[in-house]
């Protein structure tokens, strides 16, 4: 549950992308916590998916905002005391590449930029990525484990075309200067992978998969889990900072087979050797855990 101190029924909060799948469970699980929630969209077509989740229409206001449209960001936040942002990438821009870096900075500085003018946000939890962490030249030869004190090199990430890297560490430290400067109260969750129903061997995170699993580094998230993490930084005034998220590592044969099989059903085949291999585990989210030891879902 919320800490005593914070009250619910006196937050709305907005969702921003809502059509994803994490910001769709992000609006469901809020309206069930008794929030009052402006859930955004880039293509307002999709604001069926909402019909009869609200068990009252006053909970649930829904928002065509476009993260590259300033004024539609704006109206989206008016009254709101709490964002939670997500990207997700342009219906006409829908793949990872060398320049969607640059989109996404964008819509980030928009997005905080946007909070900074809205004088009833209080708190801003900006979704990145565990991949804003994991990549770096010396990666291979760090004696402690990575967490949310290390940064991707955007440099290494260019080099290996490792795009969902370059951009996911480009608009979060372009996201913290600016809350920083304007006085934005943020935190961030970097994820793992989420382990949803549709997740393909095309997402742009799986770039780099095996070098994750070799590095021991490689994680993911089941989606109850990712959206608790997201309320849990929210309603604790203690929570500061960056939290990796994630609950679950690949880091054993059985554990890759396993990912394979579901990426890719019907090519593979039992391995000889399955389970046997492990590799040690060299990334930490005890930040994270800590602050959810008392959260109530």
């Amino acid at each position: 549950m919320a800490p005593p101190s914070f009250d619910i029924t006196s937050h709305t909060v907005c969702v921003m992308d809502a059509s994803g799948h994490l910001g769709f469970n992000l609006v469901q699980r809020l309206l069930h916590r008794g929030y009052t929630v402006h859930a955004t969209l880039q293509n307002y077509d999709e604001q069926h998916m909402f019909d009869g989740i609200a068990s009252h229409p006053d909970k649930l206001k829904v928002f065509r905002s476009d993260p590259f449209d300033y004024h539609s960001i704006v109206d989206a936040l008016r009254g709101c005391s709490g964002l939670f942002y997500t990207f997700e990438p342009p219906l006409d821009q829908p793949n990872y590449d060398e320049y969607m870096a640059d989109v996404e900075v964008r819509a980030a500085q928009n997005v905080v930029e946007a909070c900074a003018q809205t004088e009833t946000i209080e708190k801003v939890v900006f979704t990145s990525s565990a991949t804003a962490i994991v990549w770096r030249e010396d990666r291979k030869s760090m004696e402690p484990d990575l967490d949310e004190r290390h940064w991707t090199d955007v440099n290494f990430c260019r080099k290996f075309k490792l795009w969902h890297g370059v951009s996911k560490t480009m608009a979060e430290k372009s996201a913290w200067a600016l809350a920083m400067d304007r006085g934005v109260n943020m935190v961030s969750i970097n994820a793992g992978l989420l382990m949803a129903d549709d997740l393909s061997l095309k997402h742009p995170y799986m770039r780099g998969a095996a070098e994750m699993y070799e590095d021991g580094v490689f994680v993911t998230v089941d989606l109850p889990f990712l959206v608790d993490a997201h309320i849990c930084v929210y309603e604790d005034v203690s929570s500061y900072g960056r939290y990796l998220c994630f609950n679950h590592i690949i880091n054993t044969h059985d554990d890759a087979v396993q990912l394979a099989r579901k990426l890719t059903p019907s090519s593979l085949s039992q391995s000889d050797d399955y389970g046997k291999s492990f590799i040690e585990q060299r990334i930490s989210n005890k930040k994270l855990n800590k602050l959810m030891v008392d959260f109530e879902a």
